[in-house]
């Protein structure tokens, strides 16, 4: 009986991978969870430095992340939804190491979602404003581990993955809710609106 429970366990337990993306250092946290809790697997950052070129940089984290994805065989990939940057250039870097991610999650068969920030903060310390600092203090005790010196991104990376194991109300509830969609204005109406604006047609 006990031998069957374990299989029965092991069936269920699902690795979720959690990144943080950067432009320079990505974050990463791979977590098991099973009914009994959850195990980190393993945290860390990909870094590749500004001096390289964009091919180069992605080619070095995707490579990495790669060999990674090979060996704990995640089943869903979590990723920070809004993400900032100092200028067009640095969103542009961040666009297409996020697209490069998703690309070698998808090739693994991995569902995908994203969460912002806010709910991030909210669902690991309660408060959506909290620092990284907090963040990172609370997402350890959270998974019952010592503090680390690994840059934030890590730890941000173990917080996104512990939201998606553990999404607070607010969000299981938006992803539940059927997506309304908006009927597109006929030709008639374009019309109307564009003689209301005094343009003759």
């Amino acid at each position: 009986m006990e031998h069957f429970l374990g299989h029965f366990i092991y069936f269920l337990a699902m690795v979720i991978l959690g990144i943080d993306p950067g432009s320079i250092t990505t974050g990463y946290a791979f977590l098991e969870k099973n009914p009994k809790g959850f195990s980190v697997l393993e945290y860390g950052t990909l870094h590749s430095p500004s001096s390289k070129s964009l091919e180069d940089r992605l080619l070095q984290i995707i490579t990495k992340l790669e060999s990674l994805l090979d060996q704990y065989r995640p089943d869903a990939l979590a990723m920070e939804g809004v993400f900032f940057a100092k200028n067009a250039k640095s969103a542009l870097v961040l666009g297409h190491i996020r697209g490069a991610v998703l690309v070698a999650c998808r090739k693994r068969g991995m569902t995908f979602d994203e969460y912002p920030p806010k709910v991030v903060k909210q669902s690991v310390t309660g408060d959506g404003a909290a620092s990284k600092e907090q963040v990172a203090h609370m997402v350890f005790a959270q998974l019952g581990i010592e503090g680390s010196d690994l840059p934030l991104d890590a730890s941000d990376a173990l917080a996104i993955a512990w939201t998606h194991g553990n999404p607070p109300p607010l969000t299981a509830a938006l992803k539940k809710r059927p997506t309304v969609r908006k009927k597109k204005a006929s030709v008639q109406q374009w019309k109307d609106l564009i003689k209301k604006m005094g343009v003759e047609i």
